[in-house]
């Protein structure tokens, strides 16, 4: 059975080790990999710059640990990525934010069969035997929280359009947390759900084609705070006045602040810091170097963000 860590807190990490068995030994260097998106839209720029801060700061705190961050545009390119890391990094950890699940599975299995530890971020494997260790928010409170909001705010009937992100395991948790709880409500209407990559642009096409096809829609799950943004541009210019609340996700400084302010249509948030990559960058590092496992799995509480608690969740500095 799996072990599970929550946090007491949104940023924060409980810092649980497990046993050595099968660990490096402790005296060993650690050369740890760090395999992760491009920053193609705000949450993985928070991603990349926090992966590179985790660099900077634990090279500085270990002198036997050595952090090599790549980037990839696509699944085929991390794929050639990992295989660099091995053999001519000569890595022997690995932690990796998969640009898609079940692409990057056997890919990541072929790394954990040369001796390489194994941290998995966020977007899971579709075998987690190819892993040693998982870390990441709690999907499905980020899909069950929007729902439980719109449901209410809704008074339990109306008709609901939603955006999904990228096929990958989280998106497929998101999105039967969100179901679960919309089978309560008869009279909500999901009148359609379509992929728009957690991408502003392809939101915005998305979200054109819902307010063609629909004369009369009262919420959007746009279950990313990149993609509310598209969603509320094609709203926008399309004059349209039927639409109550759109519900992003994931906490970004922008979403934040219009919760904050009242904004038109953004009434909530639900927490999702892209900081959880230095956490299990740290976490894998530190362990390694004492020769040590993490728990296997890491589950970072999300929260609801609305007004009355907006200022916790509002970073100005932070690059999401």
């Amino acid at each position: 059975m799996k072990q599970v860590i929550r946090a007491i807190g949104a940023g924060m990490l409980a810092l649980g080790i497990l046993g050595t068995a099968g660990a490096a030994r402790a005296d060993d260097k650690v050369t740890l990999g760090v395999a992760i998106p491009t920053a193609d839209h705000g949450f993985t720029g928070g991603i990349v710059w926090w992966a590179n801060k985790a660099k900077a700061d634990l090279e500085k705190a270990h002198p036997d640990l050595k952090v090599i961050v790549k980037t990839a545009a696509n699944a085929p390119d991390q794929a050639n990525q990992l295989q660099d890391l091995v053999t001519v990094n000569k890595i022997n950890s690995l932690v990796i934010f998969p640009y898609e699940s079940a692409s990057l599975t056997q890919p990541v299995a072929q790394v954990k069969k040369k001796g390489v530890y194994v941290t998995v971020v966020d977007r899971g494997l579709t075998d987690t035997s190819a892993q040693d260790a998982y870390v990441a928010g709690d999907n499905t409170a980020f899909g069950k929280i929007p729902a439980e909001y719109m449901a209410k705010a809704l008074g339990g009937k109306g008709n609901i359009v939603a955006l999904r992100g990228i096929p990958t395991t989280l998106d497929n948790e998101r999105w039967t947390a969100f179901t679960n709880v919309m089978k309560n409500y008869p009279d909500i209407k999901i009148l359609d759900a379509k992929y728009a990559n957690w991408n502003r642009d392809d939101a915005f096409k998305v979200m054109q084609d819902y307010l063609t096809r629909f004369k009369h829609i009262d919420a959007v799950w746009a279950a990313d705070d990149d993609m509310a943004v598209g969603v509320i541009k094609a709203i926008d210019q399309a004059k349209r006045n039927d639409i109550k609340i759109v519900f992003g996700g994931a906490g970004s400084k922008g979403m934040v602040k219009n919760v904050m302010d009242g904004a038109p249509m953004i009434q909530a948030d639900v927490s999702y810091s892209p900081k959880f990559i230095y956490d299990a960058i740290k976490l894998t590092a530190e362990a390694r170097l004492k020769g040590e496992k993490l728990p296997a799995t890491t589950i970072i509480p999300s929260v609801l963000i609305t007004k009355e608690n907006a200022q916790q969740f509002y970073f100005p500095d932070s690059p999401f």
